[in-house]
């Protein structure tokens, strides 16, 4: 197994692939690190664009086909101002 390094919030979410936080069900869609530094460059930029945030770097294991094995958030996904304009259209 390979150890990676993901970023994860103060209320269990992942950062993702796709730029925005993923609650951690489908490991497919974590940013994973292969060196602890690039994560921690990618922590400080998010803290600097968001004052709120409170992340942390963990150090986690990717499984057989290569997903990093991380804990699925309990707490639900903030809904973004976008969807919300959409279901008011």
């Amino acid at each position: 197994m390979t150890k990676v390094f993901v970023i994860r919030n103060q209320l269990g979410h992942y950062w993702g692939k796709k730029k925005c936080w993923v609650d951690g069900s489908d490991g497919r869609t974590v940013m994973i690190a292969k060196h602890q530094d690039e994560a921690i460059n990618t922590l400080f930029e998010l803290s600097s664009k968001n004052f709120e945030l409170r992340g942390e770097v963990v150090a986690c294991e990717l499984n057989n086909r290569g997903v990093p094995a991380v804990e699925a958030s309990t707490i639900p996904l903030p809904i973004s101002a976008d969807l919300d304009a959409d279901a008011d259209a």
